[in-house]
């Protein structure tokens, strides 16, 4: 009975004094140094420490190559870690996240989806291809320049109290291979949202034939292609449309 006891008795201390994983030495150093995470000052992060920290994590430009240990941080409102070297970044878990700012790394795919009280959102200088922001109805701030986009999908709810000015913000230039942008009300982005290349253009169903009625009235598709120039009907992958007036665009259809 007493061995008993006391292996129920040092359950808790086991579970309370568990250290977050952080294999990236540097982000480590950041959060072992911080005195607001790491209110015992020891050589670790506890799991206590991450879940109750509430407040913004600032690690940019620290030649962070991984972010592994941020899910733990469960109540985390605000992050900055641009100018690292990611090329993942995993934010699943802090759904508290109001405030994302990852510009200049090298990421190749985002999932904000679990985000949704993400109202600001930086993710210029990477090389995202598909961007979907459907279930962030708080969203009001976008910057996702210079990326590899093909879909970017922005019917979050919310399209028409974002309005480009200081406090809204709506920018996705610099993607070439971006055409069709996914939004609540066509017409309504189409008068508000500028900053956008001469190629893109808004639909309420880039995937959809009423989007490509839109966007090809009075012109015919010749042949529809696929990267190494072989007619194809394939989708879920990138593909040219090629038109009768010289015009090529490239979508990608996802099924």
């Amino acid at each position: 009975m007493k061995k008993l006891l006391l292996i129920l008795l040092c359950i808790p201390m086991i579970v309370f004094g568990q250290n977050v994983n952080i294999p990236d030495a540097n982000f480590k150093a950041y959060l072992v140094g911080n005195t607001a995470i790491n209110t015992n000052g020891d050589a670790e992060i506890q799991v206590s420490e991450a879940t109750a920290f509430n407040g913004q994590i600032n690690c940019s430009g620290m030649n962070i190559a991984d972010l592994t240990g941020i899910e733990d941080f469960i109540a985390l409102t605000y992050l900055f870690c641009y100018d690292n070297n990611l090329t993942s970044l995993d934010v699943s878990n802090n759904i508290a996240l109001n405030y994302l700012h990852c510009n200049n790394n090298n990421l190749t795919s985002l999932d904000v989806s679990n985000n949704t009280f993400l109202s600001t959102l930086y993710c210029s200088n990477n090389e995202l291809a598909l961007l979907d922001l459907s279930n962030n109805s708080w969203l009001m701030f976008l910057e996702v320049l210079n990326n590899l986009l093909v879909s970017l999908d922005v019917r979050n709810g919310n399209n028409s109290n974002w309005q480009n000015d200081v406090f809204y913000e709506f920018w996705t230039y610099n993607n070439p291979s971006l055409f069709c942008i996914d939004v609540d009300d066509s017409t309504w982005s189409a008068n508000y949202w500028d900053q956008i290349d001469p190629q893109h253009y808004f639909s309420n169903n880039c995937s959809g034939a009423t989007d490509i009625q839109e966007h090809t009235t009075n012109k015919e598709i010749i042949k529809v292609t696929d990267l190494l120039g072989r007619e194809t009907e394939e989708t879920n992958q990138p593909l040219f449309y090629i038109y009768d007036d010289g015009t090529v665009e490239k979508r990608v259809v996802i099924e």
